[in-house]
């Protein structure tokens, strides 16, 4: 029989059984009486009867009987006495688990209580033949006084760009573009050139592992290839020769080389000079643009994402502040000690102590928000579904090219990341209901206003980084800084019986 404790512990309360689900019988098929309620907290005794149990146990040994095959017996003829003294205890062990996991979530639910952390299970009387008597001990989630989110008034930014922004953000992409066109011949090599070489190069006359390279290419002053060369290369003209030495660097892939004086014997192959690039219809084609016009209509509602998701993540920060001032009757202790240890992950002892205070209070206020936003979830029948989450796996893999494989991987063995990423979706539907109902004043504001309220509010947040319910150096940890509080599925303590490339349209 597995371990009552594995079973809920893999989320098995509250899920769907498979094929031997147990037929329950509609009625009286426990009692159940509520005890020992202190606040939040309370104590369920369930009492099941020995008949409910035998019933189950009674069609759990027709189900293997016509699949047991023992020797001296032919098939489906294996008599009950027998099958009772090979099988019995594990088949009650099963029979007992799939009833607790019935019976709790039926007691739960017909009582509309939604436990906050973990339920425990304690088993107080069982076996064969025995009454089963246990008690589910919970902490009970705090109702929740959601106000009219009507009221809850926000800012919406809508950042105007000049097209002196725009034209200056193109000249910036042109000046980064490679554009070079070859060198007569008798022209020489400057600063700003792209310089095509073969080398060959030896380390006191011996061949060395990385010694040799075709048609290499640098542009001179950049110093990007080996510390000093550039400089060797100044004047040279095409099909020069030219020898002489550098040191390799301490980087140099190969240990047994590094800072040795190697020679260097380089055939001087093309000589290119840098061009300045014409910004016209054939430029902005190259960069996904229909032509120039369509590039700088591209690239101004570029510009203007960069601004509003920054702006977007202050208009939601308004709305959490103000869900803030919604009621809660109690929070959790439970809860909030959960949410220290998350707070707190990482650090020192005597530094968790010190800060203690200070991280309950954080806690407090992730908390309720929490709590509030789940409850205006359920109220408004906020769901995540399966596609939501796959498109949004999607959409990392396209922003992670070459990696596809190593993402999706990591959310099949991580069942828990795909979770984290569910909890992600269901607070961002949740924030966009409560924005589509709230009142907005829209603003449409210059790149210039928009800097300074995202400078303002960095500030504010910088000074009040100690007392911001968002803010905290383990943040990262948590899927979401104010993640809906759901109700826990139950467990049991009992023991066992037995840089811009291409500009997107998108």
């Amino acid at each position: 029989m597995a371990e009552l404790a594995d079973a809920y512990a893999l989320g098995a309360y509250g899920a769907t059984l498979e094929s031997s689900t147990l037929s329950w019988p509609t009625k009286n098929i426990m009692k159940v009486t509520i005890e020992n309620k202190k606040g939040l907290n309370k104590d369920l005794k369930v009492f099941v009867d020995k008949k409910t149990i035998e019933t189950h146990m009674e069609e759990k040994y027709e189900e293997i009987k016509k699949k047991v095959v023992l020797k001296g017996f032919r098939p489906g003829k294996v008599p009950k006495e027998v099958l009772k003294r090979q099988f019995g205890q594990s088949i009650y062990g099963e029979v007992l688990d799939k009833v607790l996991k019935e019976t709790s979530t039926k007691a739960l639910e017909e009582n509309k209580i939604k436990p906050a952390g973990q339920p425990k299970i304690d088993l107080k009387s069982h076996g064969e033949n025995k009454d089963l008597e246990y008690v589910i001990s919970i902490t009970e989630l705090p109702k929740v006084e959601l106000k009219s989110v009507e009221n809850i008034k926000i800012d919406e930014y809508n950042v105007k760009i000049d097209s002196k922004e725009t034209d200056l953000r193109i000249k910036e992409i042109a000046k980064n573009q490679n554009n070079f066109v070859p060198k007569k011949n008798e022209e020489t090599a400057i600063k700003g050139d792209l310089v095509a070489f073969d080398y060959k190069a030896t380390i006191d006359g011996k061949d060395f592992t990385g010694g040799e390279g075709k048609n290499t290419q640098i542009v001179l002053g950049k110093d990007l290839f080996i510390k000093g060369f550039d400089k060797e290369l100044i004047g040279v003209k095409k099909n020069d020769s030219k020898t002489f030495d550098v040191i390799l660097p301490e980087s140099y892939p190969q240990k047994e080389f590094a800072n040795k004086k190697a020679k260097f014997v380089c055939k001087i192959l093309e000589l290119k000079k840098s061009i300045e690039t014409k910004i016209d219809d054939e430029f902005a084609k190259n960069l996904g643009a229909k032509d120039l016009n369509d590039l700088k209509v591209l690239i101004s509602k570029q510009i203007n994402d960069e601004y509003k998701n920054s702006l977007d993540a202050l208009t939601k920060n308004q709305i959490l502040k103000e869900v803030e001032k919604f009621k809660v009757e109690e929070i959790p202790e439970n809860l909030i000690e959960q949410e220290v240890t998350i707070l707190s992950q990482g650090m020192k002892e005597d530094e968790i102590k010190k800060n203690k205070k200070d991280f309950e209070t954080k806690a407090k206020k992730r908390i309720k928000v929490g709590l509030i936003l789940n409850a205006f979830g359920e109220e408004n029948k906020i769901h995540v579904h399966e596609n939501e989450i796959q498109a949004e796996i999607q959409k990392q893999l396209k922003m992670m090219p070459g990696q596809e494989k190593m993402i999706m991987e990591y959310y099949q063995k991580n069942p828990s990341a795909a979770d984290s990423l569910r909890g992600t979706i269901y607070e961002n539907k949740i924030i966009e209901s409560i924005k589509s109902k709230a009142k907005i004043t829209k603003k449409e504001i210059s790149k210039e206003e928009a800097e300074k309220i995202l400078k303002s509010a960095h500030e504010h947040s910088h000074d009040h980084k100690h007392d911001d319910l968002h803010e905290h150096k383990n943040e990262k940890q948590t899927s979401t800084k104010t993640k809906p509080i759901k109700p826990k599925k139950a467990k049991s303590t009992s023991k066992k019986p037995s840089k811009l490339k291409k500009v997107s349209k998108k």
